[in-house]
């Protein structure tokens, strides 16, 4: 099973879920797509809620993936995307890394960055209030 986005805009914010089994492969093709939709929308601020992503990423995949991910905001430049765009993940263990191995190599190389593991924490760090985000504290 590859992993499938289902991306809108919402107020001042782009939402992205993100289902299916974890593979660098695959999560490196949906950043890109991320990508295209935050230089769309001109959107500076990015709730990722991967809490329907299966698998246990290896550490390095957590590295590579990490530092694809830092290198390809920079590299989306030309094309708006800036590098104060804030990307929120929300992921459910083992994808999410309790030590944010990932998180700590992307925020390293330049990227505005933080796992999460409550829908909640992830929009007050975005700066978005709850009641933006109709579905933000289901628990999912």
């Amino acid at each position: 099973m590859s992993m499938l986005l289902a991306i809108r805009f919402e107020s001042g914010f782009l939402n992205v879920e993100v289902m299916g089994k974890f593979s660098l492969k695959e999560a490196k093709r949906t950043f890109v797509e991320i990508l295209e939709a935050v230089a769309r929308h001109k959107s500076k601020r990015v709730f990722i809620d991967g809490r329907k992503l299966v698998g246990k990423p290896e550490t390095m995949e957590r590295f590579y993936y990490g530092e694809f991910a830092a290198h390809t905001v920079k590299d989306f430049a030309q094309q708006g995307v800036s590098s104060s765009t804030q990307f929120a993940y929300i992921l459910k263990e083992p994808v999410l890394d309790p030590g944010r191995f990932g998180e700590t190599v992307a925020v390293n190389r330049g990227m505005l960055v933080k796992m999460f593991d409550r829908p909640e924490d992830a929009l007050r760090w975005l700066g978005i209030s709850p009641a933006n985000k109709s579905d933000a504290g289901d628990g999912q």
